[in-house]
């Protein structure tokens, strides 16, 4: 029986091999199917962004050998980022609540 961490895990590798493939490269995710996967799993996200330049520029960030794909050892820094500043947006709120 995998433990909760491994079943997260699992689902961060289902969801990038959910969103990969569709522009023939099924290792890697393409700019479009990068946006298709904000606009799907991260909607409230996406939908709080105010500037469609911020995710172009993420991309970018992201692609560290500017292939202009997020692969399966670039998409997990996204995730491990997308965790940090949810993390320190709760500490913020937190310490407002105070």
């Amino acid at each position: 029986m995998p433990t909760e961490t491994e079943r997260c895990i699992e689902s961060l590798i289902a969801l990038f091999q959910k969103y990969n493939g569709k522009d023939k490269n099924s290792c890697q995710l393409s700019k479009t199917e990068f946006l298709s996967f904000m606009n799907t799993e991260l909607a409230t996200i996406r939908k709080n962004q105010k500037d469609p330049s911020v995710f172009d520029c993420m991309m970018n960030k992201l692609d560290l050998n500017s292939d202009g794909h997020l692969d399966s050892q670039e998409f997990p820094n996204f995730i491990g980022g997308l965790a940090i500043a949810c993390h320190e947006s709760f500490l913020q709120t937190s310490k407002k609540n105070i």
